[in-house]
């Protein structure tokens, strides 16, 4: 079996990684895997949402520890080979936030560390009662560095930090009002409640879903008046497509849009 599975849905593709042994951890080979597919979705048409799951009984415990256990053999003690990897990771995070297409992770179990990252990194993400998420790399000894870029951009600051220096796990309850996660289901419904989000945004022009992914992120790390002339030319841009046009007679007008993509 593939190490990441991946399904299309009319519009939505679903991948799902696959390697429940290991609690779906980050490793070479699932970073690679990540790496290519989402490559590929992002020049795909037929894709417009792209919701991530993990197999077995957790979403991603983070990185693979046995292969980075094994780095340390290397003569330099396996600084060239962790920052290899880190690198990798990250760039991995980076095509999530870059791709054209929403990305909705699909939590269960546990995300921690890498794993806890990944979440923050997707563009939403809808979790199973009794999810747990942590960052708790500093109770080995390793301080989530990385995982804390991404859980910094999406809860409090103070939040952030008890969690990275205790190393102690919140539940989904928590994870939803800190802002870690969209929603909480029950188990039973975790895959349908996803599905539904993503056939939702599936659904709109996919055009300005495209435009405005791209403008959500890039607008963030400006100044506000920066930023408000920035998005003020992105809607410019956006108002002047046919198929905009043709969205806004279709409200005026009390019918369906009849857009060509």
């Amino acid at each position: 079996m593939a190490i990441l599975q991946v399904t299309q849905r009319g519009a939505v593709t679903h991948l799902t990684m696959n390697a429940p042994e290991r609690l779906n951890a980050l490793s070479d080979e699932m970073l690679a895997a990540l790496q290519s597919t989402l490559d590929q979705l992002a020049g795909d048409p037929d894709t417009r949402v792209i919701t991530l799951s993990g197999s077995g009984k957790a979403f991603c415990a983070g990185h693979d520890l046995r292969q980075m256990t094994a780095m340390r053999q290397a003569p330099d003690g396996g600084a060239a080979a962790f920052k290899d990897l880190f690198d990798r990771c990250a760039s991995v995070m980076a095509r999530i936030q870059s791709m054209p297409q929403p990305v909705i992770a699909q939590v269960h179990g546990i995300a921690t560390a890498a794993g806890c990252q990944l979440v923050a990194t997707c563009d939403m993400a809808v979790a199973a009662e009794g999810t747990r998420f942590g960052v708790n790399g500093v109770n080995i000894g390793l301080f989530c560095s990385t995982p804390m870029v991404a859980l910094s951009r999406n809860i409090p600051r103070k939040q952030a930090f008890e969690m990275l220096t205790t190393g102690r796990f919140i539940d989904a309850t928590r994870a939803e009002s800190l802002g870690l996660i969209n929603r909480v289901v029950t188990a039973e419904t975790l895959e349908a409640e996803t599905a539904e989000l993503a056939e939702t945004v599936a659904a709109k022009l996919g055009a300005a879903v495209k435009i405005g992914k791209e403008a959500f992120y890039t607008q963030m790390s400006m100044p506000v008046a920066e930023a408000y002339a920035y998005t003020g030319e992105v809607m410019v841009q956006n108002m002047l497509r046919d198929d905009t046009a043709e969205g806004i007679n279709a409200f005026l007008e009390k019918r369906d849009p009849d857009w060509e993509q």
